[in-house]
């Protein structure tokens, strides 16, 4: 097939038209260095530099017959990247014509360099659900006088070991219920949620809310940035990872219990996964691991990705590349997925909990299931 090159408003026209919900897909890979993307991309773009482009192309694109969407910095970075996902067996390749410049021409798309439907999701989720709030100077009254409250942070590790509100303690975004009994032994305890600005706090508070944990909840008004301007301290340094107690397992997984009886997560064997990964030529499928990273590289199911809950969350399009996929979660013992899949579908995504959980597999010696599974997604 020929590449076809593709003037910016069609581009706008794609992204309308394609989507959660829509069921049009549509893949968009920047292949600008990751510096470049960081200063500002189009929205929904997944950054894949183009020296990595033969070697990740799959991982980010899977279904080779799905729309997609090159951009470079008008440099014709694209033109040979597309020449190398046809070489790779892509059908249906377009390239931005001039690049991010013609993109951002006369100031009309702008670059977001966030998510911003997932912080817009948030706020309607504050509003619409009525999420409790405290504003930093609040919080410090009851630091000062000596109440019975705790900060948790919902960021990843190392924004946690960056800056944090002193004696909060970390739990990215999947991991809230799967830690929250070890963290928060007291039913008294007043939980105070926090992140860097609002959307991952919000989302903290209302799953803990949501639940149904028996402490009061609320989130923390701007997140460190707010404790900053109040111009107060941040504290720095992380803390080892270490996995939950059964206890705060078994918690965890009942409190997660309620939120897949609100929301009805769904699940999908393994052999209706395999199914999706390798004869589905109308859908594309993820199978993302969304425990941490350190977890997925000791043992993780064949053919998942990496993407750890709380950012697929919050910047979804940086892992899943292609717009209106069909995403399968897995973790080790449902509380994490199901922990990210009920934001998920609340954001309009297809999503489904792959049954049998890491956890019941002998590591080193793959089950017939398993093995059949690795064989499918085998490239």
């Amino acid at each position: 097939m020929s590449i076809r090159n593709i003037h910016r408003a069609t581009l706008q026209t794609w992204l309308t038209e394609s989507g959660l919900g829509s069921g049009i897909e549509l893949a968009l890979l920047d292949l600008r260095s990751v510096e470049e993307f960081a200063k500002g991309h189009p929205l929904f773009g997944t950054n894949l530099p183009a020296e990595n482009l033969a070697r990740d192309a799959q991982r980010f694109v899977p279904r080779k017959s799905v729309r997609l969407v090159l951009v470079d910095n008008g440099d014709g970075v694209a033109s040979k990247g597309a020449e190398t996902l046809k070489d790779l067996g892509y059908t249906d390749i377009n390239v931005l014509q001039g690049g991010i410049p013609a993109w951002n021409a006369d100031g009309l798309n702008g670059l977001p360099t966030f998510d911003i439907p997932g912080i817009i999701f948030s706020k309607s989720i504050r509003d619409l659900r009525g999420t409790p709030s405290i504003e930093a100077a609040e919080l410090k009254e009851l630091y000062d006088a000596k109440q019975d409250v705790i900060v948790i942070d919902t960021r990843t590790r190392d924004e946690f070991a960056r800056g944090h509100v002193p004696g909060a303690v970390s739990a990215p975004g999947e991991e809230i219920l799967y830690r929250f009994l070890d963290q928060v032994p007291n039913p008294d305890t007043f939980v105070v949620v926090s992140c860097a600005g609002l959307p991952r706090a919000i989302i903290g508070a209302q799953t803990l809310i949501d639940a149904q944990v028996p402490n009061r909840v609320a989130y923390l008004e701007d997140g460190t940035a707010g404790w900053t301007r109040a111009s107060l301290q941040l504290d720095t340094g992380g803390t080892p990872r270490a996995d939950a107690s059964a206890a705060a397992a078994g918690f965890g997984l009942q409190r997660a219990d309620a939120l897949s009886q609100r929301s009805g997560v769904r699940t999908a064997s393994q052999a209706t996964v395999s199914q999706w990964l390798t004869g589905d030529e109308e859908r594309t499928t993820y199978l993302l691991d969304i425990r941490s990273a350190e977890e997925y590289a000791a043992d993780h199911v064949p053919g998942s990705i990496s993407a750890p809950g709380g950012q697929l969350l919050a910047v979804s399009h940086r892992t899943v590349a292609t717009r209106g996929a069909r995403l399968v979660l897995t973790d080790d013992d449902g509380t994490r997925a199901i922990t990210t899949a009920y934001w998920l579908q609340q954001r309009g995504w297809e999503v489904h909990l792959l049954e049998k959980a890491v956890s019941e597999k002998s590591v080193g010696n793959p089950t017939s299931n398993e093995r059949e599974l690795t064989a499918l997604t085998a490239n």
